[in-house]
C-alpha cells in the first residue's frame, strides 16, 4: 500500500528537478483522497477539511525541494496536512465556539447524535483525543506503518504504539467490543 510506483516516483523526479507543476498536480491527484479524508476525520467539517487540504498542497509545492525521499510521499504529504491542521486550530482559538454557534455537535457529543448517520469508524473516533484520532487515522484509514505515523505525528515509536494500544482500548470499552487475540 506505500510502495512508492513507477508513476510516482517519475513524477516527483518531474516535480523536483525541473519544477514541473503539471507533474506535482498528477501527484495532486493520485493522493488528494487519502489527504482529504485524513483531514476530514480530523476536522470533522468537510469545507474545512478541503480548504485546509488545498493549503496543504500548495505548502507542498512550495516545501518540494525538502522532500528527501526517505519514507513515502504520502507520509511527506500527510505530515504536512496534519501540520496545516494543527496550524488552522491554533490560528481559530474560536474554532469550536464558532462551531457550536453554527449549530454542529461538539465532539464530546458527537458519539450520541444520530448514530446511524455516521460510520463505525467516524463513532469511534470521535470519542478519542485529537491526537489519538490523528494517530489512529493514520495509521488504520491511511495506511501508515508505525514508523510512517511516528515521523508525521513527529512522535516517538514507542508513543505513537501507546497511543495506539491506548485508543483501542478506549474504544473497546466505550463500545463494549471484545477484544479476540489472534494466534
Amino acid at each position: 500500500m506505500n510502495e512508492t510506483s513507477a508513476l510516482e516516483k517519475n513524477l516527483i523526479a518531474r516535480a523536483l528537478a525541473q519544477q514541473d507543476a503539471r507533474a506535482f498536480g498528477e501527484l495532486v491527484k493520485l493522493h488528494q483522497s487519502r489527504v482529504r479524508n485524513f483531514l476530514r476525520k480530523m476536522a470533522r467539517d468537510e469545507a474545512l477539511a478541503d480548504d485546509i487540504a488545498q493549503d496543504s498542497f500548495m505548502l507542498a509545492w512550495k516545501k518540494l525541494h525538502t522532500f528527501s525521499g526517505q519514507g513515502s510521499f504520502i507520509g511527506w504529504l500527510l505530515k504536512i496536512a496534519y501540520n496545516t491542521f494543527l496550524q488552522s486550530k491554533r490560528k481559530s482559538g474560536r474554532y469550536d465556539e464558532v462551531l457550536q454557534q453554527l449549530g454542529h455537535q461538539p465532539a464530546d457529543e458527537a458519539t450520541s447524535v444520530n448514530a446511524e448517520a455516521i460510520t463505525d469508524l467516524d463513532k469511534y473516533l470521535a470519542i478519542l483525543s485529537e491526537q489519538e484520532r490523528a494517530i489512529m487515522t493514520l495509521s488504520y484509514a491511511c495506511g501508515l506503518s508505525h514508523r510512517e505515523v511516528s515521523d508525521t505525528a513527529n512522535l516517538p515509536l514507542g508513543t505513537v504504539k501507546s497511543l495506539i494500544a491506548r485508543s483501542k482500548e478506549k474504544i473497546r470499552a466505550k463500545f463494549q467490543i471484545q477484544h479476540h487475540q489472534h494466534q
